[in-house]
């Protein structure tokens, strides 16, 4: 008995320990712990009460003295505890703001690296002669990119350095001149303006865009001044005044001929797999060729992954997926997939997306006794970029994208008493591959081989049962190119850059009616020999930076030689300034013809067409352009002006509704315009005002008038925006406006004569100026270690303003009608993705 209560005894104890155990290591809100501390040393905490809200930590020890304990709550809270007179305590959030330091040093020899640029969110400097920096940053989480022209471009966070310490960081040699970084976070974290006057966007270290929930390749880029969509698609991107045919789009340099889904709704261009893109308006490097107004680069992550890394989300357009899957230590494969699901749900953004594309269509105008039924469209688009680094000079990769657009429906009438049904389709789709093999020979030299094919296709197949009579048409391109380029770096100041390029392109168009029977087909190839040199200077200081260079080429058919002269020179002065000069003459083979209402159901009205040197010539280019740039604690105010000059276009390649709808001239236009921004980044909010002026007039000789305003002139355009981005919130805002396009309108009070509608003076009349206010925000969170979700909402046109594109008149009944395409409506769009 004795013994049971003994037993009893311990065990009681031995709980009790256990319970007072507990009991003191049980975590209490901050508070409670705070009243109990003034109650026993008699001092008042003065602090706001969202300060210490939710914060839960153990008691400290009742052995310790009020020093010791509020030193033990610092510990354990991250709170700053500050003591005054009269027995005060405040208690305030620590400051997040520190400095961070480092040495950067060549990685082989070891040497100090000098005029580096180390750019954060809110601050900039260089490093000194000894390599050493010094940087203020406002937290941890703040993204430090480190560039040199001769080596490969850092990117940390500033949680990455010690904050005891400065580290030794190490650059590896970069075998190609890489531009400077001028302006950074040009509008919105991610956008830099360079030295060459091109802007680059870093999708990995992006902020957001007003009305886009992802990072759409080509409707980032209409944010940029210089930058319009004449008919909010994009695939009618205007560069200062140009048309979208004149524009180079390269895809890890691959030329794409086919730019968007829904017909010019949505990039083709998956934002997944897609990292960087750089926009070039002027000063173009003599390895490019083609793009008379602009050129667009597109490229994939060039770094090889070393763990699976992926994401699959769906929006109200599509769904899709992507990988990034490791092949041992020196290969990985990226993968990413989109497809429409209104298969599965039909979205409002489907809706407004349908409605808008299908106006004036083969589907939604016909005769009143036909009727369409079983209208369905599909779109899905396939990215693979495989790098593989067999050694450490060696770089090898392999592009692939597939991309498909599909329009079906049926026509139906009654005929005799019997129902005649005949399906109608429409299919656009791309197929492309690209091979490129770099190998550094040295630290100084090293070669690039690039080859490529590009294969679009536009058929169509529109049926009238009426009639009983079937049309098909088709657009083909095929495009072959190798490109073989070397650069050496003699010095930090010197770099040359030597080349060759040969391009065999090939065009066909082919029309094909049934009944009466009528067929045409017309097949054009055109190959080009091109060599390129230039030279890259950078001054010591980094202040001065100079490309020049010249780019000759020889067309085989017609025996044609062109020579044409690129440069661009940025000067910085007195600490906050940078003049930028540039200039360049370039070329083109291809252009696109457009159509009224005859070609691809009026949903696709452009075919491809090769220069014949005949009614279709190689048109040319020259622009010139003087900019200036200041930038100091948290102000960017960036102006260019320039003129351009584009030639030998044809009248055909403009989209002319009025009076010149048929007309076959060749002629000129040219634009004299000025690109003018105003930013201003306050710590996590950045706002933006951006105008440009235009000035853009056509010259065809054969016309009357002669000289009128271009079709695209927009000779006012106006945007004003605002982004806040968190550590996991972001939210964009922003106000488009423009004034109308030119138009030309039916003279007053006129009959129509001879089926003929009698006009005013060609673009005399303007359409009304254009307004849209977009919305956009994003919160990241993370659901548990390792996979993170992303969801967000948009709206464009919040106002549902009625944005008129285009007008245009035909005959019906011999009455003048008129026709009016409208921008997008009200348009919400939301997005969920799981990132793992």
């Amino acid at each position: 008995m004795n013994k049971l209560k003994c037993f009893v005894l311990v065990i009681y104890l031995f709980n009790g320990s256990l319970l007072f155990s507990q009991d003191n290591n049980e975590k209490k809100p901050l508070v409670e712990i705070l009243v109990d501390l003034q109650g026993r040393f008699n001092y008042e905490f003065t602090y706001a009460d969202q300060i210490v809200k939710n914060i839960f930590i153990i008691t400290p020890d009742p052995k310790l003295n009020l020093k010791e304990a509020v030193e033990y709550l610092h510990e354990k809270t991250g709170l700053e505890f500050r003591f005054l007179d009269g027995n005060y305590i405040v208690i305030n959030k620590m400051n997040t703001a520190f400095n961070i330091c480092g040495f950067l040093i060549d990685q082989v020899d070891q040497t100090p690296i000098a005029s580096a640029s180390i750019i954060g969110d809110a601050d900039a400097t260089i490093s000194d002669a000894k390599g050493f920096f010094s940087l203020a940053v406002e937290d941890k989480n703040e993204i430090i990119d480190i560039r040199h022209l001769s080596y490969a471009p850092l990117i940390f966070t500033s949680g990455d350095f010690n904050t005891k310490a400065c580290d030794t960081i190490k650059l590896s040699l970069q075998n190609e001149s890489l531009d400077e970084i001028v302006l950074a976070h040009f509008i919105a974290k991610g956008i830099n303006k360079l030295a060459d006057g091109s802007m680059q966007i870093n999708f990995k270290n992006f902020d957001l865009v007003p009305g886009l929930i992802e990072t759409d390749v080509l409707q980032t880029v209409q944010a940029l001044p210089g930058v319009q969509s004449a008919d909010e698609t994009v695939s009618n991107i205007n560069i200062r005044g140009g048309t979208n045919a004149e524009n180079l789009l390269l895809w890890d340099g691959i030329k794409m001929y086919q730019s968007g889904h829904f017909f010019g709704l949505i990039s083709v261009f998956n934002p997944l797999i897609t990292s960087k893109v750089s926009l070039i308006k002027n000063g173009t490097g003599v390895d490019y060729t083609d793009g008379v107004s602009g050129t667009i680069l597109m490229n994939t992550d060039d770094k090889i992954t070393d763990k699976f890394t992926g994401s699959v989300g769906s929006n109200f357009t599509n769904a899709n997926v992507f990988i990034d899957v490791p092949v041992g230590a020196k290969s990985s494969v990226q993968i990413a997939a989109r497809k429409a699901i209104n298969d599965f749900v039909e979205t409002p953004t489907y809706t407004s997306y349908f409605d808008r594309v299908l106006q004036d269509s083969e589907v939604e105008n016909n005769n009143k006794q036909v009727a369409h039924s079983g209208i369905s469209f599909d779109f899905y688009d396939t990215s693979i970029r495989w790098l593989y680094r067999p050694s450490s000079k060696d770089v090898i990769r392999f592009n692939f994208i597939k991309v498909n657009n599909e329009l079906i429906f049926n026509e139906s009438a009654e005929q005799n008493q019997q129902t005649t049904s005949r399906e109608s389709r429409l299919i656009q789709n791309t197929t492309s591959e690209g091979l490129y093999y770099q190998r550094d020979w040295s630290h100084k030299f090293k070669t690039s081989l690039q080859i490529y094919e590009t294969d679009y296709r536009l058929n169509a197949i529109n049926v009238d049962v009426l009639e009983n009579q079937r049309l098909e048409q088709e657009n083909k391109v095929s495009e072959s190119s190798l490109k073989l380029k070397t650069t050496y770096i003699s010095s930090p100041q010197w770099s040359f850059i030597n080349g060759y390029q040969f391009i065999e392109s090939g065009i066909s168009n082919l029309t094909d009616v049934d009944d009466p029977r009528f067929l045409t087909l017309e097949t054009e190839v055109i190959r080009e020999h091109a060599v390129f040199s230039a030279v890259n200077f950078s001054s010591e200081s980094r202040n001065t930076q100079i490309k020049g260079g010249l780019r000759y080429t020889y067309v085989e058919k017609f025996k044609k030689h062109l020579i044409e002269p690129r440069i661009s020179i940025n000067q910085r002065f007195a600490d906050y300034f940078s003049l930028e000069i540039a200039g360049e003459l370039k070329h083109q083979n291809t252009s696109q013809i457009i159509n009224f209402q005859n070609d691809f159901l009026g949903v696709e009205k452009r075919r491809w067409r090769l220069s014949n040197q005949e009614e279709v010539p190689i048109i040319q280019s020259k622009q010139a352009s003087l900019g200036l740039s200041f930038s100091n604690r948290g102000w960017l105010i960036s102006a260019t002006g320039y003129h351009k000059n584009v030639d030998q276009i044809t009248s055909q390649s403009q989209g002319f509704l009025g009076p010149h709808i048929y007309d076959q001239s060749i002629g000129s236009y040219s634009v004299n315009g000025l690109d003018v921004l105003i930013n201003k980044r306050i710590k996590r909010i950045s706002s933006w005002l951006s105008y440009s002026y235009g000035k853009n007039t056509y010259t065809f000789d054969e016309f009357i008038p002669s000289k009128f305003p271009n079709n695209v002139d927009v000779t006012h355009a106006v945007t004003l925006g605002s982004t806040f981005s968190a550590a996991n919130f972001k939210f964009s805002a922003g106000l488009n406006y423009y004034t109308g396009k030119p138009t030309t309108r039916p003279i007053g009070n006129q009959q129509v004569e001879e089926n003929t509608i009698q006009y005013e003076t060609t673009n005399s009349s303007r359409l009304e100026d254009y307004l849209r206010l977009d919305a956009s925000a994003v919160y990241e969170f993370k659901i548990i270690s390792g996979i993170q979700a992303k969801a967000g909402v948009s709206v464009l046109n919040v106002l549902n303003q009625e944005n008129e594109i285009s007008n245009f008149y035909r005959v019906r009944d011999n009455e003048i009608e008129k026709g009016t395409k409208k921008a997008l409506a009200f348009t919400p769009n939301a997005v969920f993705s799981i990132l793992f």
